[in-house]
């Protein structure tokens, strides 16, 4: 599957080839048990051009020291001003990214029912809707038949109502983009009880998901949402969503302001509904090509184009969810190397891939 890129301008392996490399004493048995997209493992480093991808590759000592000394080599912080310019502007530097780049090298996401099958079309339907939830649309006179659902859910939230209110499953995608995680989602889970909510900090991207031809407004809303901004209200009530997903989207958030949106989105959860992630793991590639001059706090830097990028470790991404008041299901490092075979050139990947739940 050809990767998407992503505002480092490099390529964002969703394929998720690897099995689990684990660090720590966060792995589980249910980590360790995690079906694999792929097999190929490098055993033969004289054969590292022979394939595009290599899965579960582990780093030497060596090679860890070598990153970190790197990392540590450019990792003086702009001054303060110029901090506080990017976190002002990061709506402008979003919009004017998708404005750019609009969905030309945006591919769809389809790894994702492999690593997060919560999401595919069998996991519909398993959980009832919380009694504040069920009230909302008892309240309805005469109950809704589902021609009323569809239509309210392309309306705007008003009465008490919100959009999806009479579905019996609900996934929120915050950090949605142009639509590579929710046009996969609406296309491959069919399930009349589903409905897809899907949020982005620029509107320019929230434009774009809406004009693409395959947005359904019958099964989806889309809106502008600054996932940092904790007083800002969803269009949906607390203990409403069974499933919230995370793809590259923490990351771009300021460190400080991590806990209070993750806490935030924890809210929206019923019981026993997860929260799904994927992003960037502490020593990825994307964080060692970083120059002098890039670097806001530690392992926290701002892109060319504006657009800003933390590095995570399974420690910190645990204390944020925990603290949270989630459970963990699963929190693993995947690690993948890439292969330009055409230039003779390697690329060390690092991502992180975690599943919190609140309790039931």
């Amino acid at each position: 599957m050809a990767a998407p890129r992503t505002a480092d301008g490099v390529e964002e392996s969703g394929n998720s080839d690897t099995g689990p490399a684990l660090s720590g004493t966060l792995g589980s048995i249910q980590e360790a048990k995690r079906p694999q997209f792929g097999t190929r493992f490098l055993t033969d480093p004289r054969q590292v051009f022979q394939h595009n991808a290599w899965d579960n590759v582990e780093w030497t000592d060596e090679q860890e020291e070598a990153a970190k000394k790197k990392v540590l080599e450019h990792s003086h912080p702009l001054p303060p001003e110029k901090q506080e310019e990017y976190d002002s502007q990061a709506n402008e530097y979003w919009n004017g990214f998708y404005t750019i780049h609009e969905n030309r090298f945006f591919k769809d996401r389809h790894w994702l029912f492999t690593e997060f099958p919560e999401l595919a079309p069998q996991c519909s339907l398993n959980h009832e809707s919380p009694p504040d939830v069920a009230a909302a649309v008892d309240s309805q006179q005469d109950g809704p038949d589902q021609k009323q659902c569809t239509d309210f859910a392309a309306s705007p939230q008003g009465n008490g109502d919100f959009p999806g209110a009479c579905a019996a499953y609900r996934i929120l995608e915050v950090g949605c983009g142009v639509g590579n995680t929710v046009f996969p989602i609406l296309k491959t889970n069919n399930d009349p009880g589903l409905f897809v909510y899907c949020c982005d900090f620029s509107s320019t991207a929230v434009d774009l998901v809406k004009t693409n031809p395959e947005y359904d407004s019958e099964r989806c809303f889309a809106f502008v949402h600054d996932l940092s901004d904790v007083e800002a209200t969803y269009p949906i009530p607390d203990g409403a969503l069974d499933v919230i997903v995370l793809i590259f989207v923490l990351s771009a958030l300021h460190p400080n302001k991590m806990q209070a949106s993750i806490s935030r989105l924890a809210r929206l959860l019923k019981p026993g509904g997860v929260m799904l992630l994927r992003d960037y793991g502490r020593y990825d590639m994307a964080q060692l090509r970083f120059k002098k001059g890039r670097c806001l706090s530690e392992n926290f830097y701002v892109r060319g184009d504006g657009t800003r990028v933390y590095f995570f470790t399974q420690d910190e991404l645990h204390e944020l969810f925990t603290n949270a008041g989630l459970e963990k299901v699963q929190n693993l490092v995947d690690r993948r190397l890439q292969v330009n075979r055409g230039k003779q050139l390697t690329m060390y990947r690092v991502w992180i891939q975690c599943k919190y739940r609140k309790a039931s």
